[in-house]
């Protein structure tokens, strides 16, 4: 390219003259110029001296080629930059200088104050006690130095470089002479990378250091034949030194990325593969001979420092007896030998595990004997003993023992990975293991292991479930065994023509037993003939407070044993019923007996020792490590145990046998059970006197059979309860698989709603039973009632009690006494069997409900003023029970009987008095109202004698004859 300048002419050109433009113009040349980008990638291919002769060339090439990222690119080549040390320098380097300068300042500051007794070079005296003086500031010397400075820029360059490369000559023959001369300081030679130092903007120099010492031996060792006839043999004699060498060059020959610098590292790798593959047959002789304190040691160490001493490593470990015959240790199959297909010989995985362990740790005292501490050995060693040896073992096992049963499989699980975990503990740290050793080992062992785990989880669920579910069923199809068994035996003897011709009979009778068992209410001065019954309780109540029952002496049925349930019919003495309508009441009678029996407790248990059992296996897997992910997998498995174990005891066991219980106690029919209600049969009709019989047995057993029977499924209820309390605090919580306090937690989510499903189904067999009780209650009232006992004057009365001017006993009737008993039996069985809230709603609905069935009872009776005495007594008597309940609710509904009973009291010859009493609804803490009072006093024997005068003072009004 070429531009044309015009020169101005004085006076300006002649117009003459054609030329004199041309003369007038100048030609001025430029040179093309690369990009600095391209010439800085055409820098990064040169050589150090390449670069130096480069930088010499300009200003802008010394400045690109002094670049500090240039030359910390060769030191990150070569692995020997830090950038941690690098910033930690310079931040000293800058402290230091900013310390400089504010001395600095504070020197100026000094000189500018207004003491001034100096010299003439500028130094001055302090006078503050000091007589010894500090020059601060030297004019000479300062002028000394720049005089100095421009004679080094004026003198000539000479033939070596001194740009950071401590005279580097370029020519290569001379850089040959002068490494001869660096064999007094080999130790400096053999380590020149290491003592290379990171420090921001000598980068240049440290390369240069290290170029000059290495540079000799690459190129030397480029031209050689083989290691021996090269420099580094010829000047190193030790295989170590020359092994230290090899690994410099290696390093070395990474920064060299020009031209054919793919073919020279090629030749340099060849080279030393070449003195590797000798130093490592030196290293399989001494192994093999068992030098340890020769050959090995050497030798190891030669490896280590060539290349890390990888190939060693896996020499040692590939020929140990523990890689090469694993099988010396043990065999899988030894576990499975000489035990039942569902357990495993812990024994003998337990020694195969210790023999490894021991052949570890001998083999880390070899290492700490043969290889440098700078190499860890051992932890390799350990993984490939893992990989190989322990993954193979296992593998095997959980095969066989797959193939054996499930149970087998699951223990087997388990087993191995505790007994891992102590493999784990008993292995011994070599001299070169990091404090880590431990975490790592583990983390291997937990790769190792975790194929196995998820499997074994589900298989563990799965078998959960399977073992449950056959327990179940099997207690449910020996209950409906027996009770098949029971109906047929029941049903054997019956006589079908028989039964066809008495059924219009037995019907007739049946439809009438309402009629004969209750007592005649024609008039109340018609005698009626007592009916005698037997009682159905023969405890006694003295009217304290309640015993609760022992519950160790409450029966607690067992699924397995025989004589869990009550006897069969076969084991019976008297003979079986003939008639169908026997065989059903028989029937009946032994479903009723049979409500202990709904549920047992050796089910519960045996579901609990299962889910025991799963929570243990699972449980290993949570302790090992709690912050690893096997262990929260574990954790949330035993929680589902936990969560399918009161799912299958409480869905499935429990409830359905409280349902069943509750329907039983909604079926029961007190009169139907009774002798009293069972119509007569002829006498030379055995069979229907032994169905009567057998009818009346659980009545004869004790108050309500079903609701005490129910009271004892409460009982057992109520253990399982606390069975699953004390399972669910040492296994889950003790062993902190999960936490009681959260509330979001599924295991405590699920217990809370066991815990209400047994509350609900004990509210409403609870419910069930006092209808039953209550029904039990009005059935004594009605069937044990005399007449005579309210009313004793009354025509057909026996001993009912005394005549004109006879004795009165002022004691309660036998059907007081016997409905307290009746109630105190069974109030009494719920004491410490439930919760004290159910139990006080269970004590208040029987108290109101009992005031309800009295009520009903007096105005069945007819009462004197003689008889008055007995009632006030009955009435106390069922006042003290109350009373011991501990219910404040209910004094009102007593108090107002106890008032009540006082108009019987009240002889006609006072009917005012016996309308003031009625018609005072105060007296009755409006339990009781005037009408209902007014239907209670027309219960009075001589209600017809009073009545007139009771109502003329009640409403003012009486009878008029129109």
């Amino acid at each position: 390219m070429s531009a044309h300048k015009k020169n101005a002419m004085a006076g300006g050109p002649s117009k003459r003259d054609l030329f004199a433009p041309l003369r007038a113009t100048q030609i001025v040349t430029s040179k093309p110029v690369l990009p600095a980008e391209l010439i800085a990638t055409i820098l990064d291919y040169l050589s150090g001296p390449d670069l130096i002769r480069f930088a010499h060339t300009s200003r802008r090439t010394r400045d690109m080629v002094y670049d500090d990222t240039r030359w910390i690119r060769k030191l990150k080549l070569m692995g020997c930059w830090n950038e941690t040390e690098a910033r930690r320098r310079h931040d000293e380097a800058r402290k230091m200088k900013l310390d400089v300068q504010q001395a600095k300042d504070s020197g100026g500051t000094r000189r500018a104050g207004t003491n001034m007794d100096g010299n003439a070079n500028g130094s001055f005296r302090r006078h503050s006690g000091d007589h010894t003086s500090e020059t601060l500031f030297d004019a000479g010397v300062e002028e000394a130095e720049q005089n100095t400075s421009r004679e080094a820029s004026r003198k000539p360059a000479t033939d070596s470089l001194q740009d950071g490369f401590s005279a580097i000559d370029l020519s290569p023959t001379t850089l040959k002479h002068k490494s001869l001369g660096l064999q007094n300081s080999s130790n400096d030679v053999l380590h020149v990378i290491q003592k290379a130092r990171s420090i921001r903007g000598g980068a240049r120099q440290e390369y240069g250091k290290i170029h000059e010492v290495l540079a000799p031996y690459y190129f030397d060792l480029l031209i050689a034949p083989s290691l021996n006839d090269s420099l580094i043999s010829r000047t190193f004699q030790q295989p170590q030194q020359q092994a230290q060498m090899l690994a410099q060059i290696r390093r070395f020959a990474k920064v060299d990325i020009g031209e054919g610098g793919h073919l020279r590292e090629t030749k340099i790798d060849s080279i030393i593969s070449a003195f590797e593959h000798t130093a490592l047959r030196e290293f399989e002789h001494g192994l093999v001979a068992e030098d340890i304190e020769g050959d090995m040691r050497v030798f190891a160490s030669v490896l280590v420092s060539l290349n890390g001493g990888s190939s060693a490593v896996n020499v040692f470990i590939n020929r140990s007896s523990i890689i090469s015959n694993k099988h010396s240790l043990g065999r899988p199959t030894d576990a499975l030998s000489g035990v039942s297909s569902d357990n495993i010989n812990l024994q003998v995985s337990a020694e195969f595990f210790r023999r490894l362990s021991m052949a570890l740790n001998e083999q880390g005292s070899v290492i700490n004997q043969v290889f440098p501490i700078s190499v860890d050995v051992l932890l390799p060693f350990i993984r490939r003993a893992i990989d190989e040896v322990i993954s193979g073992y296992l593998e095997n096992l959980f095969r066989e023992a797959r193939g054996r049963t499930l149970e087998c499989y699951l223990k087997a699980v388990s087993s191995a990975y505790e007994q891992l975990h102590q493999f784990e503990m008993s292995l011994k740290p070599s001299d070169a293991s990091k404090a880590d050793f431990t975490q790592k080992v583990h983390k291997s062992i937990a790769q190792c292991f975790e194929p196995y785990i998820e499997p074994y989880m589900e298989k563990e669920l799965e078998y959960f479930r399977m073992k449950c579910d056959a327990e179940v069923e099997a207690w449910e199809k020996q209950r409906s065994d027996e009770e098949a068994v029971t109906e047929s035996i029941f049903m054997s003897n019956v006589n079908r023509q028989v039964a066809k011709s008495d059924f219009l009979k037995s019907f007739r009778k049946v439809v009438m037993m309402p009629v004969n068992v209750l007592p005649s209410m024609s008039s109340p001065f018609t005698a009626s003939r007592p009916v005698q019954r037997s009682t159905s309780y023969t405890g006694n109540y003295t009217g304290g407070s309640l015993e609760p029952p022992s519950r160790t002496g409450s029966p607690l049925p067992t699924p397995s044993t025989p004589n869990s349930r009550p006897p069969s019919p076969s084991q019976r003495s008297e003979s079986l019923p003939t008639t169908e309508l026997a065989a059903k009441a028989a029937i009946m009678n032994s479903k009723l007996e049979g409500i202990r029996s709904l549920f047992s407790i050796e089910v519960a248990l045996n579901l609990v020792h299962i889910g025991k059992s799963s929570i243990e296996r699972l449980a290993v897997f949570a302790k090992v490590d709690p912050h690893l992910l096997p262990a929260s997998k574990a954790k949330e498995k035993c929680e589902t145990v936990f969560i399918l174990l009161l799912k299958v005891l409480g869905t499935r066991h429990i409830r359905g046998g409280f349902d069943q219980a509750v329907d039983h106690l909604a079926n029961y029919k007190p009169h139907h059970n009774s002798p009293v209600s069972q119509p007569k049969q002829p006498d030379d009709d055995p069979s229907t006197s032994s169905s009567t019989a057998a009818a009346s047995a659980t009545s004869r057993a004790g108050g309500v059979a079903p609701l005490i029977t129910f009271l004892e499924l409460v009982n057992v209820g109520d253990l399982i309860q606390q069975m699953v309390d004390v399972f669910f605090l040492q296994e889950l919580i003790h062993p902190g698989l999960t936490d009681a306090d959260d509330f979001l937690d599924a295991a405590v989510t699920e217990k809370k709603r066991f815990e209400q499903m047994l509350d609900e189904r004990v509210a409403a067999g609870l419910n069930r039973g006092i209808d039953a009780l209550l029904a039990e209650v009005e059935f004594v009232c009605a069937t044990t009632q005399r007449p005579g006992d309210f009313n004793p004057g009354a025509a057909g009365a026996v001993d009912g009690g005394a005549g004109a001017g006879g004795v009165v006993d002022v004691g309660p009737s036998e059907t007081a006494r016997r409905v307290v008993d009746l109630l105190g039996s069974h109030t009494g069985m719920l004491v410490g069997a439930t919760d004290k809230n159910v139990l006080d709603v269970f004590y208040q609905e029987v108290g109101q409900r009992l005031f309800t069935v009295l009520c009903k009872h007096l105005k069945r009776q007819r009462i004197s003023v003689d008889g008055a005495v007995k009632l006030i007594s009955d009435i106390n008597h069922y006042t003290l029970f109350i009373t011991s309940l501990r219910q404040k609710s209910l004094t009102p509904y007593f108090t107002a009987l106890r008032e009540l009973s006082q108009i019987y009291l009240i002889d006609s010859k006072h009917a005012k008095d016996i309308a003031t009493v009625v018609a005072d609804a105060d007296r009755y803490h409006g339990v009781i109202t005037a009408e209902e009072m007014y239907e209670f006093a027309e219960r009075r024997a001589d209600w017809l004698v009073v009545r007139r005068d009771v109502e003329r003072a009640m409403y003012g009004i009486g009878c008029l004859v129109m």
